[in-house]
């Protein structure tokens, strides 16, 4: 088999195809890819029928298992995680606001690896978008705005009890565990270099982000909302389709990402893990 890779054509991402990978990967085949995923951002391997020890293995390839909080592992695993919904599910859907998974930790993760198994006939599409690119086109005025500023991350709109998922969160079948250690906060810079390529772009948005160092909130949170309409622009978007055993990998350093909906009646289960922070 040959490993091709081909481009989205879209503002990231790529699709790679000529490997298996329910089995184990050469070391100079882990380095291609990862120089790939480096380039386009987001990776999407077609036809894997790969278990719940294929998608740890390959996760390894790129570094520690990184912490998940606030959603528990499948029974029997440490670092797979659901994403699931029922056909008949009523609650809001789950991560549809653009965000950088986990920013609101100290060392958040370098990347994410969602595994689909049950992958409805319509709608689903995860998307994506680079920013990188949103930080290379950003107009000057905005930029200066943000140049060197410190972005406050939490995760308390989410999974603090009086968040989103959770005390008034019912009917969900995603294993979520809301805490009061939501309630703690992080500082990112707004504009930070990538930890591999060097390359600098925008890091988190708003949603994790609750506000920004030296600033009150009737000047942060404008231009948050001023920086989030920039980020998730169609131009810097890659909107991705899924497909039955189907693996896709992001680079949490370089791109947001957000569910869509569109599959109510439907059934949709995937298998999550995540990369750590990369020490080089």
């Amino acid at each position: 088999m040959t490993l091709t890779i081909i481009p989205s054509g879209q503002a990231c991402g790529a699709r790679v195809t000529g490997l298996d990978l329910t089995r184990p990967l050469a070391p100079e085949t882990v380095a291609e890819l990862r120089a790939a995923w480096l380039d386009h951002h987001v990776l999407a391997f077609p036809d894997q029928a790969m278990s719940d020890d294929d998608l740890e293995r390959f996760t390894r390839y790129f570094g520690d298992f990184g912490d998940d909080p606030f959603i528990a592992p499948i029974p029997g695993r440490r670092h797979v995680i659901a994403v699931r919904r029922r056909a008949d599910e009523t609650a809001p859907l789950f991560a549809e606001n653009w965000h950088s998974d986990w920013s609101f930790q100290a060392r958040p993760p370098a990347g994410t690896c969602l595994f689909g198994i049950t992958i409805p006939p319509v709608g689903g599409n995860t998307e994506f978008a680079n920013q990188h690119a949103a930080l290379d086109a950003m107009p000057d005025a905005l930029r200066a705005r943000i140049e060197g500023r410190q972005a406050i991350h939490s995760a308390r709109g989410g999974y603090a009890p009086s968040g989103m998922y959770g005390a008034k969160d019912k009917g969900r079948s995603m294993d979520i565990r809301s805490g009061d250690e939501a309630m703690a906060t992080q500082r990112h810079p707004l504009i930070r270099a990538h930890p591999e390529t060097g390359r600098e772009g925008l890091f988190g948005c708003a949603g994790y982000i609750i506000g920004i160092e030296g600033m009150d909130d009737a000047e942060a949170l404008p231009l948050l909302y001023e920086l989030l309409q920039w980020q998730g622009r169609a131009e810097f978007r890659y909107s991705h389709a899924w497909e039955p055993n189907m693996l896709v990998m992001w680079d949490n350093r370089a791109v947001l990402h957000r569910a869509t909906g569109g599959y109510d009646g439907h059934d949709r289960l995937l298998h999550r893990t995540t990369i750590a922070a990369w020490d080089g």
